[in-house]
């Protein structure tokens, strides 16, 4: 069936969703114990389960593990939700799930540290989160490290530890055709076969350019002059500029 995703045996393209009013009806139900009101309320909010885990795709965990655990935090938002709070579940729900998964995500790190750094670290991202809503910028080490009362190199060092290590066969970038990894961007290159080839070819296509796209490229991007700054000194406009610097560019990446 077209659309059918199943995540721990769910089938995600048949999961209900509740209306508020229905909703708040059920919390207030499953709240003085009524069990099939409770299982209706995690019935009805899978899909917010779903929408938080697609956050975490990028961090490489199993997708029904981090499923099962946003349940956990789903049931915890369930029971401990005020429903006489003007606010709607999905509010509160949402980063009782999120606090659930990174909490599982963190204690499951493949590099082991001690838990008074792991501690240490959840903190971190606490006082981070909560200077940035302050401030709406991004605080330094230096003020997380003084709304923590700790050292800036405990700081750095918490951070260190719970970053998820990357395979250097990792993709970062691709076109449509071979991936770039991570291997690639951190070799040296410098003293390569493939980099001497590379500058021949390079020089040959910059060959091929008539003498004023060749000046352009250079004021442009040896000498780091504006296209405005080009247009003055050669005299034409700068619109022709961009189009003869475009065109050149072109040409090269033919060429290679």
């Amino acid at each position: 069936m077209r659309g059918k995703v199943e995540i721990c045996g769910i089938d995600t393209s048949k999961l209900q969703v509740l209306k508020n009013d229905e909703m708040m009806e059920l919390l207030r139900r499953s709240q003085q114990g009524d069990k099939a009101a409770r299982e209706r309320l995690i019935c009805g909010n899978l899909r917010l389960v779903l929408s938080v885990i697609q956050r975490f795709a990028s961090r490489g965990a199993n997708a029904d593990d981090l499923f099962q655990v946003g349940c956990i935090g789903l049931m915890k938002a369930i029971d401990n939700f005020d429903i006489s709070q003007n606010v709607r579940f999905s509010t509160y729900g949402v980063p009782m799930i999120i606090g659930e998964i990174r909490r599982y995500l963190r204690d499951n790190s493949a590099i082991r540290v001690s838990r008074s750094t792991r501690d240490t670290a959840y903190k971190v991202l606490q006082a981070r989160e909560k200077l940035l809503n302050e401030s709406q910028r991004e605080p330094t080490v230096e003020q997380i490290a003084r709304h923590l009362d700790i050292s800036r190199e405990d700081v750095v060092l918490a951070m260190d530890a719970v970053v998820d290590p990357v395979s250097l066969y990792e993709p970062v970038y691709a076109d449509g055709s071979d991936a770039m990894c991570v291997m690639d961007q951190i070799r040296d290159t410098r003293n390569s076969d493939e980099s001497w080839i590379e500058q021949m070819a390079l020089k040959e296509a910059i060959g091929r350019l008539d003498a004023r796209e060749r000046r352009i490229l250079a004021m442009r991007f040896y000498q780091g002059k504006t296209q405005m700054e080009v247009s003055t000194e050669i005299g034409i406009s700068q619109a022709q500029v961009s189009r003869l610097e475009k065109g050149a560019i072109r040409m090269i990446k033919e060429a290679l």
